[in-house]
């Protein structure tokens, strides 16, 4: 089916083999040169401490991301990975502070990464876009400073602007300033929240800083009051299942609050998070819910849809790709009812959703 991924991050989703190859490229020492070792070092497994021992692997990754040519191939590699499996669209999120260790100015951090999405762009059928990240854990002055960067690139390929992080003790409001200018300068904004802290941790990136979308909220359902904000003003949840339980942040399959929040009609929208460290694909995601949930077919699309709508895309590229992608998922599943011998059934509304986007004016 086609699919969306809205939170995916550029220095969680490398190749095994590219790790190995840019660090014997520039010199870098890893912890082991075997393939299959490394891959153990740097999947979450099925279980960490905690969101800041997720974090970790991050660290081996960076090392190998401190030149313009390793970032662009990076940057391609992950939009090619994603359009083999049908990924439609995707906005891939990075803090290029952490790339700058060797020397490279942000400017070259972020046009590398870009030449790289673009490129992808030109070789498969995917649409990309870049969100730029502030760190919760450094000075906010960082987070400034990336923001400007983000400001320079809007309209050049950057769609949107993100606080990530550790998020304990690293509250958002402390980076307002940041928001602020991000928001009078009209770019969107998505910030991690209600990973590993609770409801006052979404309602900070929400109300201080002017979040147009949540990634994670997993922790959502233990606040009523703002659960019900969230949905009657449809903001999105990026929900990555498979990391929410590898941080902790939800117990379980059976307790992630994923079908929870679809049944009350939020915008749920299902993402990968990190394709390397958490060793999944926007394919796995969906696998795993529907498996998980028994979703139909109906729901499934909903969930499809709610990517694509939540999207930091144009008006008019948005409605062009929904009308696109929508097609495509009635074919299959029209496809699939032949195949299995069924008649075709009228599918169902969802109540609870807003109406789909009107055509544009000619």
């Amino acid at each position: 089916m086609p699919k969306a991924d809205l939170h995916c991050h550029l220095d969680g989703s490398l190749r095994i083999q590219t790790i190995l190859e840019l660090a014997k490229e520039n010199n870098v020492t890893l912890p082991t040169t075997d393939p299959d070792e490394l891959r153990d070092a740097l999947h979450a497994g099925k279980l960490c401490d905690d969101l800041v021992d997720y974090l970790k692997a991050f660290d081996i990754t960076c090392k190998v991301l401190q030149t313009e040519a390793s970032l662009e191939r990076a940057a391609f590699e992950l939009a090619e990975d994603a359009a083999a499996e049908n990924v439609k669209y995707i906005e891939v999120r990075y803090a290029p502070v952490l790339h700058t260790n060797d020397g490279l100015r942000l400017d070259q951090v972020v046009q590398a990464v870009l030449d790289g999405l673009k490129r992808a762009e030109r070789t498969y059928d995917i649409t990309t876009g870049l969100i730029i990240c502030g760190i919760r854990n450094m000075d906010p002055e960082i987070s400034l400073r990336m923001a400007e960067v983000a400001i320079a690139f809007k309209n050049r390929g950057v769609v949107g602007f993100d606080l990530a992080g550790a998020e304990v003790d690293n509250p958002a409001k402390h980076h307002r300033e940041a928001f602020y200018l991000i928001r009078n300068n009209n770019i969107n904004v998505t910030i991690h929240a209600g990973e590993a802290y609770g409801p006052e941790s979404i309602s900070q990136a929400i109300h201080y800083c002017g979040s147009h979308r949540i990634g994670h909220g997993t922790r959502l359902r233990e606040s009523g009051d703002l659960l019900n904000y969230v949905n009657d003003h449809r903001i999105p949840l990026e929900v990555c299942l498979k990391s929410n339980i590898q941080t902790r942040s939800a117990k379980s399959m059976a307790s992630h609050p994923f079908k929870f929040y679809l049944d009350l009609g939020l915008r749920v929208t299902l993402n990968t998070d990190n394709r390397l460290i958490t060793d999944t694909t926007v394919s796995d995601e969906y696998l795993l819910a529907q498996r998980q949930w028994n979703l139909s077919a109906e729901e499934l699309g909903w969930i499809m849809e709610n990517g694509f709508q939540s999207a930091f895309l144009p008006f008019r590229d948005k409605h062009a790709l929904m009308s696109r992608v929508r097609k495509e998922y009635e074919a299959l599943c029209e496809q699939y009812r032949q195949n299995q011998g069924k008649k075709p059934t009228r599918r169902a509304a969802d109540p609870k959703k807003t109406s789909e986007p009107a055509a544009p004016p000619a």
